[in-house]
């Protein structure tokens, strides 16, 4: 294990978090908050003091091979989330850390499930708490290796660990490019959906802290209304961004190199396209008849934007969906497992996953009829490794066992299971509500300072792809040989 180089690179991170809570500074000294301006400048004092100490004293070995570059990015969303908890204990949001801590992961993980009854908070602090979705959508690691050379070409190990989905293609040979190249289509998105929302009628404030919460697929909103407070003009805009993040960001580097064909290649595109139309139709009649809603009109607006809401992961609402009918309960629970495309901000257990399977578990029955054929796994066309085919399995089993362990930890707090199933769901898919005491009026603050690190770790592990969080709790990762 390459301990010089983790410390490193947890210094380098330190440094970046510091700096990136200077915007929040700034918001407070622009609203007159002095008191969480004194907070913030202490903190990015201490980061960028700390983090320039560790970082003056450089490795001698850049090294990062697979096992480094898991540990690496496991500890540092760890380490980021410890420290972007202090603003919510210091300020007075929370008088816990626990919780302070919970709120910090929900957020840099994307998430969006909060243990805030009440989220009327300090504008800065308010501003860090969506902020904080931004950081994680795409990734922090990512973020350095978009402004940090590595040595050697072991950047791809660190890339590997933090990037969602079942593997990572490459725009171009070198990973810091790719890395510059996603982050420039990130900040691109950012800004065109801060412009749109300016001209809905909201103010620079609104539209930066949403869009915050939008882009990154996260979910924290402005005030205990949520999303259902702003007209249906800034909420259209919202959905069809949620739709535009969702998607895999490969596709819009094809598009932007004029390769259009090659985007419109994507199965999972495809499929993610279909199923999301096509539940948010069904759940539109569901609704409809039920007369939860006027018109036609309101019934596919709220449908649609309670639908990309879940397959994105991203969590906002604008009805409670706890009153919706129960096949639409029940659709929306199977959507918060399927997520969204690799590749994306969003989380869940991703549909090139499911494609995947489905498309292994075809071929395997047509063996067990024909034993001399030979199949293999197609993805846009093209056959993928019987490596990334077993990857994706092994993935499903550690999922599974995951969701269960967690689900019979919380349990001991007495709460229904339509509580603890989707409060599990939603923590592991980073999605945010779930359904029954954790839906969009609820929160998660009932629940025991254990299920709370349950839920925090299943979001940590849901965000990282599981591996970075198992192998840093690996006892084999820390053997000598």
């Amino acid at each position: 294990m390459n301990y010089q180089m983790i410390r490193f690179l947890l210094s380098r991170v330190l440094q970046i978090t510091g700096l990136l809570m200077i915007l929040p500074l700034i918001v407070a000294f622009i609203y007159g908050e002095w008191h969480c301006a004194t907070v913030f400048s202490a903190i990015v004092a201490g980061c960028l003091i700390l983090g320039s100490i560790g970082a003056h004293f450089k490795p001698a070995n850049h090294a990062i091979y697979a096992r480094e570059g898991f540990v690496a990015t496991a500890l540092t969303w760890i380490l980021m989330s410890m420290v972007g908890a202090l603003p919510f204990v210091f300020t007075g949001v929370t008088d816990s850390y626990v919780d302070a801590l919970f709120e910090t992961i929900s957020g840099l993980t994307t998430t969006g499930s909060t243990i805030l009854s009440d989220v009327s908070m300090f504008y800065s602090v308010q501003f860090w708490r969506c902020f904080t979705h931004w950081i994680g959508g795409m990734g922090v690691l990512v973020f350095i290796l978009a402004i940090m050379p590595m040595a050697g070409g072991y950047s791809m190990h660190l890339m590997r660990a933090e990037s969602p989905g079942p593997s990572v293609g490459k725009f171009v040979p070198k990973v810091r490019e790719t890395a510059k190249i996603l982050y420039l289509i990130y900040i691109g998105i950012t800004v065109l959906q801060i412009i749109c929302l300016l001209f809905t009628g909201l103010n620079l404030y609104e539209s930066l802290t949403t869009t915050f919460a939008t882009v990154g697929t996260g979910g924290f909103g402005l005030n205990n209304a949520g999303i259902g407070a702003f007209g249906t003009s800034s909420q259209i805009v919202i959905t069809v961004f949620m739709i535009i993040c969702g998607i895999n960001f490969s596709v819009y580097y094809y598009l932007i190199t004029k390769r259009p064909l090659q985007a419109l290649r994507s199965d999972e595109v495809k499929l993610y396209l279909a199923l999301m139309f096509g539940s948010a139709t069904l759940i539109a009649v569901l609704i409809y008849n039920q007369g939860t809603t006027a018109t036609p009109f309101e019934s596919f607006h709220h449908s649609l934007f309670t639908v990309a809401s879940v397959m994105t992961t991203t969590g906002f609402s604008t009805l409670d969906f706890n009153e919706w009918p129960q096949l639409a309960k029940t659709l929306l629970a199977c959507l918060m497992l399927t997520g969204a495309c690799a590749g994306s901000t969003g989380g869940g257990f991703k549909l090139s996953r499911f494609l995947i399977l489905l498309r292994a578990t075809k071929n395997e029955l047509i063996y067990i009829v024909h034993p001399n054929s030979v199949k293999k796994v197609y993805m846009d066309g093209d056959p993928i490794d019987s490596t990334v085919v077993k990857s994706v399995s092994a993935y499903l089993s550690m999922y599974v066992v995951i969701f269960i362990i967690s689900t019979l930890i919380i349990a001991f707090d007495e709460f229904d299971f339509e509580t603890n199933f989707t409060a599990v769901a939603a923590t592991l898919n980073n999605i945010g509500p779930g359904l029954s005491m954790v839906g969009p009026t609820g929160n998660f603050g009932s629940f025991s300072v254990l299920s709370k690190f349950v839920l925090m770790f299943d979001m940590l592990a849901g965000r990282l792809e599981l591996l970075p969080i198992l192998i840093l709790m690996s006892p084999r990762t820390w053997a000598k040989r």
